[in-house]
């Protein structure tokens, strides 16, 4: 019994001596939702900070897509007023020089002005099958935001002044069909027709949004345009055939001999054509990435391989090559490739451009008996080899890449 009674006294004790703890672990409990919070914010902060690279990273993306198209534009510039002027300017005789230089220079002021009044807008404007709105009319509306439909991580701006670009350079294309042939004044005022009668609807069809010839944006039938075949090399090829069959035969020909007056200009010309082209072809791309880098790759492999194989062309058929001949032939592969460019691999990029050198040479017999091509080369070298390729990349694309 003693034994019994000490301890229920043992117990008593110890459940007394624990009895002051219970409020002190009562109070210690609520740590736990305190360490909830705290993870809380702590995600916030890191997702605040995912978001903020997110930022960073989308800037820096759209900065050097923006300096690429910037270049691109200054690089395409660079193919008519230096290059094609040149070119041109050395296969006339020395008293048409300065007058067909002129006709390059005044196209890339009139056409700039056009463009910023209607031609963006009727280009690239509303959505109808065949030609644009006035919506952008005046600029109005074109400023650093991007237009997601055309180019998305960059400014509007710089999309409108790159395809600006395009537009100067196209009529001034169709000049070598009526080099010593029509005024000055007579070809000012045809192009700016035709700019905005043939061009502005064209390219709308192919490249704007709705157009006729432009699928991916709504438009009727799918075209496989890349960089311009069909809105600047087939365009401005058919209309300057147009002109030289309207036209007819420069005064003397080919009784009066009528050679090149500077193949030196004409040599300079073709090589800052090659150059400006990788602004034509790779910016079209509208970003620099890996999509602009195939297309540089095409068509530097395609230029060269249409310089090899029209001078191969003379040397079989007279014995020797000539510088006019190579130019002519780098200039018909940079036409060639460029609705493919960015379509196709490299190898495919080396076979169409030499197939276009070889197609479009003189030496070859199709072209030979063709008497009305006598006109200066460019003009002449724009349709056949960009048909062919556009039809090779919508033909067989799979094969192609």
């Amino acid at each position: 019994m003693k034994q019994v009674v000490v301890l229920k006294c043992c117990c008593i004790f110890a459940m007394l001596l624990l009895l002051p703890t219970i409020p002190l672990l009562a109070h210690q409990t609520p740590a736990a939702p305190a360490t909830s919070s705290s993870s809380v914010d702590s995600s916030k902060a890191l997702n605040d900070k995912l978001a903020q690279l997110d930022q960073r990273v989308t800037a820096a993306q759209s900065a050097g897509d923006n300096a690429w198209m910037l270049v691109s534009a200054a690089l395409v510039l660079l193919m008519t007023g230096p290059g094609l002027a040149l070119f041109y300017g050395g296969l006339v005789r020395r008293k048409n020089m300065l007058a067909i230089m002129m006709q390059s220079f005044m196209l890339m002021a009139v056409i700039s002005v056009l463009w910023a009044l209607v031609g963006y807008s009727l280009a690239f404007g509303g959505n109808g099958p065949v030609i644009g709105g006035f919506e952008h009319a005046f600029l109005r509306g074109v400023g650093a935001d991007p237009n997601p439909d055309y180019a998305g991580t960059i400014p509007q701006a710089t999309f409108m002044i790159y395809q600006l670009m395009f537009a100067i350079i196209t009529p001034a294309l169709i000049t070598g069909a009526t080099a010593e042939r029509m005024k000055f004044s007579g070809t000012v005022l045809f192009l700016i027709l035709w700019f905005l009668v043939v061009y502005a609807p064209l390219a709308h069809m192919v490249w704007g949004k709705g157009g006729l010839l432009n699928a991916a944006l709504g438009g009727k039938f799918p075209t496989l345009d890349f960089a311009g075949g069909t809105v600047v090399h087939i365009s401005s090829g058919v209309s300057a055939l147009v002109c030289a069959l309207y036209l007819g035969k420069r005064v003397g020909f080919p009784k009066q001999p009528m050679p090149p007056h500077s193949l030196t200009l004409s040599f300079v010309g073709a090589c800052l054509l090659w150059v400006g082209w990788f602004g034509f072809n790779a910016g079209s791309a509208l970003a620099a990435s890996s999509l602009a880098t195939s297309a540089f790759v095409a068509t530097h492999f395609a230029t060269a391989a249409a310089a090899i194989s029209w001078s191969l062309a003379e040397w079989l058929k007279n014995g020797r090559a000539s510088a006019l001949g190579a130019i002519s032939g780098a200039v018909a592969g940079l036409v060639a490739i460029t609705p493919a460019a960015g379509f196709v691999a490299p190898m495919p990029a080396l076979a169409i451009g030499f197939i276009a050198g070889l197609w479009r040479s003189d030496s070859s017999p199709a072209w030979s008996a063709i008497s009305w091509s006598r006109k200066l080369n460019p003009s002449s070298a724009t349709t056949t080899p960009s048909m062919l390729s556009a039809y090779m990349a919508q033909a067989a694309p799979s094969a192609l890449c």
